[in-house]
């Protein structure tokens, strides 16, 4: 009898009482982020990631669980259910194992088996089986005689071919058995489609490809899925059938069925059978399987790569509550200028033309130095699209030759156009165009990269690997993963937070998200976090899941600016009484800070875990795990591809991390590739472990295909 909490105790190493615990936490709505930083206690300190995999793994086993159900009862009712078919039901460890088995008895017609059953040739096919050397046509021919239908001596033989397939058929073990066989032994082949070879150019290196199909890396298989889907080429697999036959004996010989083979060696006419069952019944079966398993674990492992890439670029360092002047450069259509304040909040806007065709270069420093001075502004945040590096040029001039007291930052700007015709930029900016709401999102992405992207669809911020390859449920799927980890992570200034950012906060929806910004735009701002039970729709359990993630810097408790969550506060308080202290006076205080640790036997009520995070807190209060705010400095003598030699060293910012190396921004409007092999001189198996995506980067240009756009380079001192 299957037992979920048995079974999840048994595959994550874990008691049973963890089980339960976490189990409890997950039906009661409890937030991953939550349980992983509040109940500690009670899951012994499961990592995120572990109770990701266990969320995950329980849905699984859940839903197998009720689709056998499902399954079971559906057969009952077409009075198709054997105990073996019941047997191999109940044996399945997948959804794909179930789809198999029921496959045959999809159709309310009679299966291929039954029907082989109902014209008589069960007798027949034992026979064959067991003792014929080759096909004894005779027999065939005098058995569909007897039968009032039009059969064939070929039509015989498939009948016959079908009931001995039939026990391997419905064994998952076997089909496992055979896509472990073809997976580890097998080629995956391509070949360009007829009168396609100059419509499908992109696609020439697959025009007449192999590659062994347990060795082909995520990204080539999400190029060869996209050809095929394209129309420009096709896929097969390919193997030895040999090992085939001597396979199937096996697992015959192993069920011990009534088409074991009862003799040392396969008969000329069984492994003749066999060889048919495979090419007719299994290998069709099995390469769309392993087809879509390949699909699936290319778009599973792309997908780690977006996540890990899109993680990086939300936790990159934010440059904090500075005055950022941000311009989103172009030629004939102009440069796009907003100006926004240390909370975010649009100032300013304005359009120069200092570049061709227009040429008003002197009108667009004038315009520049004013609102720079005017707005006390100290950080310019420059988009890297078009006119980007000379619109970089204008402005690292005009500051070295003014004395500005201001940085030029270069900002991605990939996304910032969806963002601006969104219903969330709508929403914010009624009154404001377009463009000029694609530049407020640049300088704010640079102020806080974290609040800003989450507005941006996943396929739209370009850190992916092929990311329009891989089904948007699955790309959203881990985006909000992502993004509740980050954000919880990092924690939220609840008097600063907008809408669509709380609402990724443990605990709070879309409205309850809404319902706060409301109610700090009637009330003003919070006081406390407690003052957080007022706003409509949160209740006991609401608060006890997103408190803790929710900071108020200028709150009397100074816990509230922590991530002590509130239901600690009294155990906070406990320890500063029996130091004869304030809790104002444990913060940041490191004598104090040792003596509580000293004194942790007279705390045997608070938990190990509890009692760990409390002295970290109160060490580093509401402390950012992000890193300080750091920026590259391109070179200012290089501003197109044409302009790169080999050999040159320059400083890039990594832009996207892949299976294969690290693109790397170096100003010229195209990123160059550090591939693998470039990025140390030792082995690397994977980019992600030297560098993430925001990292300032050294490299070398090795090669300039100027023609195709492609930069090679190499990276230095990693």
């Amino acid at each position: 009898m299957f037992n979920l909490e048995n079974q999840l105790a048994k595959e994550f190493n874990i008691s049973v009482k963890i089980v339960k615990n976490t189990l409890s936490l997950i039906n009661e709505g409890a937030s991953i982020p939550f349980i992983a930083r509040y109940r500690k206690d009670q899951t012994q300190g499961l990592s995120d990631i572990d109770l990701r995999n266990f969320q995950i793994r329980q849905k699984q086993l859940q839903e197998l669980e009720s689709n056998k159900t499902k399954l079971i009862e559906k057969l009952t009712n077409n009075k198709q259910l054997t105990n073996d078919l019941k047997n191999s039901i109940q044996a399945s460890q997948t959804k794909k194992q179930l789809e198999e088995i029921y496959a045959p008895y999809k159709s309310t017609k009679l299966s291929v088996f039954e029907l082989a059953r109902n014209l008589g040739f069960e007798t027949l096919a034992l026979e064959s089986w067991n003792h014929w050397t080759s096909w004894n046509d005779a027999k065939l021919l005098a058995h569909t005689k007897n039968i009032d239908e039009n059969i064939s001596i070929e039509d015989a033989k498939i009948h016959i071919i079908n009931l001995i397939s039939e026990p391997l058929l419905l064994k998952p073990d076997f089909i496992q058995a055979c896509e472990t066989y073809i997976y580890n032994t097998g080629m995956i082949n391509s070949r360009v489609i007829r009168g396609k070879k100059e419509v499908g150019e992109k696609y020439r290196d697959y025009f007449d490809y192999s590659e062994a199909v347990k060795n082909i890396p995520s990204h080539r298989a999400l190029a060869l899925f996209r050809g095929k889907k394209e129309g420009f080429i096709k896929l097969a697999l390919s193997l030895s059938t040999n090992e085939i036959p001597r396979l199937a004996i096996n697992f015959l010989n192993s069920l011990n069925l009534k088409y074991a083979v009862r003799q040392n060696r396969i008969s000329f006419i069984q492994e003749e059978i066999l060889n048919q069952v495979w090419l007719t019944k299994v290998l069709p079966k099995i390469e769309s399987n392993l087809l879509l398993q390949l699909k699936d674990k290319a778009e599973n492992e792309a997908s780690k790569v977006f996540a890990q890439n899109l993680e990086a670029l939300l936790m990159a360092a934010p440059a904090g509550n500075k005055r950022i002047m941000a311009l989103d450069p172009g030629f004939k259509n102009g440069v796009k200028i907003a100006v926004i304040d240390e909370q975010g909040n649009f100032l300013k806007d304005a359009v120069i033309y200092p570049h061709p065709p227009q040429n008003k270069t002197h009108q667009s420093e004038e315009t520049l130095i004013s609102l720079i001075k005017n707005f006390r502004v100290s950080l310019i945040a420059l988009g890297n699209g078009t006119a980007s590096r000379e619109t970089d040029k204008l402005l690292n001039d005009l500051i070295k030759r003014e004395n500005l007291d201001v940085i030029c930052v270069t900002v991605s700007e990939s996304g910032a156009s969806i963002y601006s015709a969104s219903e969330i930029a709508s929403k914010e900016f009624p009154d404001l165009d377009v463009t000029i709401r694609g530049a407020i999102s640049i300088a704010r992405r640079l102020q806080d990269p974290l609040s800003e992207l989450i507005k941006i669809d996943p396929e739209s911020i370009g850190v992916g690997q092929y990311q329009h390859d891989i089904k948007t449920s699955r790309l959203k799927e881990a985006l909000n993963i992502v993004i509740e980890d980050c954000v919880n992570k990092v924690g939220v200034d609840l008097n600063s937070a907008s809408a669509s950012l709380l609402e990724h906060i443990s605990g709070l929806s879309p409205s309850l998200a809404n319902n706060i910004v409301t109610y700090r735009n009637e009330h003003g701002s919070f006081n406390t976090r407690s003052e957080l039970k007022q706003v409509k729709g949160i209740g006991n359990k609401s608060f006890e899941h997103c408190a803790g993630f929710l900071r108020i810097q200028t709150s009397d408790n100074p816990l509230d600016a922590s991530g002590v969550h509130p239901e600690s506060y009294p155990l906070v308080a406990e320890i500063a009484t029996k130091l004869g202290s304030s809790i104002k006076a444990l913060i940041s205080n490191t004598q104090a800070i040792d003596k509580i640790k000293s004194l942790r036997s007279e705390f045997p009520h608070i938990d190990h875990y509890t009692f760990e995070d409390i002295l970290l807190e109160l060490a580093k209060p509401g402390r950012d795990p992000r890193p300080e705010f750091k920026y590259a400095k391109f070179d200012q003598g290089i501003e197109k591809i044409s302009d790169l030699v080999e050999g040159k060293v320059l400083e890039g910012v990594a832009t996207n991390i892949a299976a294969f190396g690290v693109f790397v921004d170096i100003g010229v409007h195209q990123d160059g590739l550090v591939h693998i092999s470039q990025l140390a001189n030792r082995f690397v198996k994977d980019p992600a472990s030297l560098v993430k995506v925001g990292d300032i980067l050294k490299v070398k240009v090795l090669e300039v295909d100027e023609k195709r756009k492609r930069i090679s380079l190499k990276a230095i001192g990693l």
